[in-house]
């Protein structure tokens, strides 16, 4: 155990965050996305496994000791509703209200976000089984 880190934090999970550089994505998927299939083309060829947490509660975690990238205008995107790209579902209000109210979520297509996740560095499913709990967080820098 340590000190002031987020219990949700896995060993493995502080590994991919740590290894991930500037301008990385962390790919932080939901229970029904072919994560196994993704994450072997990701950078790292690492998927992370969440079993039995929220989306929330794993983005809060992650938020925790990830800086987001200030540099571009969608570092943090989520998932679109098929057939309804404006729909908000539950799974990504609640990512949203963890990220606050400077940082919007912006919308990726289904199959241009399993493309963009390919090129994440590392994926992390989570056991949440609401669908559209899909979302692509950018590393940014610490200054100073």
């Amino acid at each position: 155990m340590l000190k002031s880190i987020d219990p949700v934090l896995s060993a493995d999970l502080l590994w991919v965050l740590a290894a991930m550089g500037h301008g990385d994505d962390l790919a932080l998927v939901d229970a029904n996305h072919p994560a196994e299939r993704i994450a072997g083309s990701t950078a790292s060829g690492r998927l992370i496994r969440l079993p039995g947490l929220t989306m929330g509660r794993v983005s809060r975690a992650v938020l925790s000791v990830l800086p987001i990238d200030d540099f571009l205008p969608d570092p943090v995107r989520r998932m679109q509703v098929v057939g309804e790209p404006d729909a908000w579902p539950e799974v990504q209000k609640e990512v949203q209200a963890e990220l606050g109210p400077s940082l919007v979520l912006s919308g990726i297509e289904r199959f241009a976000f399993y493309d963009a996740a390919k090129s994440a560095f590392a994926v992390v499913q989570v056991g949440d089984p609401r669908p559209y709990g899909c979302f692509l967080f950018r590393k940014g820098i610490i200054a100073g």
